[in-house]
């Protein structure tokens, strides 16, 4: 099965996978599967993520969140996980590209470093006069 594998600080990979121990050796455990696109795919992720404080990956729109650790993308056959199509593969790949960095939640949501733009703005010449501001699309 080919997948797209997503790890955090990373840019997404194709991994060719072959059943159950290779899904968790990705996600580094037990995984669970969540199905935030109305597309027939599937992000599969460590089912105990939180708990093992690992470290967060990306946002996920939908009221989703975010997924902390590795996740892969994968297609969704009749009855169980399949290879994405290229087209999926291009889609995903461009969509999970950038890797993000956890800021804060707002609302629930998670506010990364890809909704999220901070600007620093000074006295000329006189840097202990020095202001941060924090936009954070909503």
């Amino acid at each position: 099965m080919n997948v797209l594998v997503v790890e955090p600080g990373m840019a997404p990979y194709e991994k060719e996978i072959n059943g159950l121990k290779d899904m968790q050796a990705i996600v580094d455990g037990m995984i669970t599967a969540s199905y935030p696109f109305e597309e027939k795919v599937a992000i599969v992720s460590n089912d105990e993520a939180l708990v093992r404080g690992m470290e967060f990956n990306r946002s996920i729109e939908g009221g989703y969140g975010g997924i902390c650790g590795p996740f892969f993308v994968c297609g969704l056959g009749e009855e169980d996980f399949c290879s994405l199509t290229p087209e999926q593969m291009d889609f995903y790949k461009k969509k999970y590209h950038h890797a993000e960095i956890l800021l804060g939640f707002q609302k629930g949501e998670p506010v990364t470093s890809e909704n999220c733009i901070t600007l620093f703005t000074c006295v000329r010449d006189q840097r202990e006069y020095r202001w941060c501001v924090r936009a954070v699309e909503t």
